[in-house]
């Protein structure tokens, strides 16, 4: 059973192998002279303006966060209806869970709601 992961196990090893040849490359060949002008950000060829160090106000971490919840969330109904299609005898039960599934995601958007937290002002 194991012996399928070969392939994959092998492929995994190469690309590892890789990034850390290409890094370990990068640092011991590649020249590094820091000049001012080049450790400033890059502003699309502008003067930069101010610091780089500005903070973004919570609401937008806040959102993003709850972005990524969601949407993982719902990256999960894919394989349930590959599972549903290709099984006809249980999907009645494989409904049922679509349905438990679908409502804790609703009721944690309500909690979120309710908190306030999808209000921008």
């Amino acid at each position: 059973m194991l012996i399928q992961y070969i392939p994959f196990m092998i492929l995994v090893f190469i690309a590892l192998v890789f990034v850390i040849a290409s890094l370990a490359l990068a640092r011991f060949v590649g020249t590094r002279h820091p000049t001012p002008k080049k450790v400033e950000p890059y502003e699309s060829g502008m003067v930069p303006i101010g610091t780089t160090k500005g903070r973004f106000p919570i609401r937008f971490y806040l959102v993003a966060i709850l972005f990524i919840l969601f949407d993982v969330e719902i990256v999960f109904l894919y394989p349930w209806a590959v599972i549903m299609m290709n099984n006809a005898a249980s999907r009645i039960f494989l409904f049922a869970e679509l349905a438990v599934f679908i409502a804790v995601l609703a009721v944690g958007y309500i909690y979120v709601w309710r908190r306030g937290a999808l209000d921008w002002e």
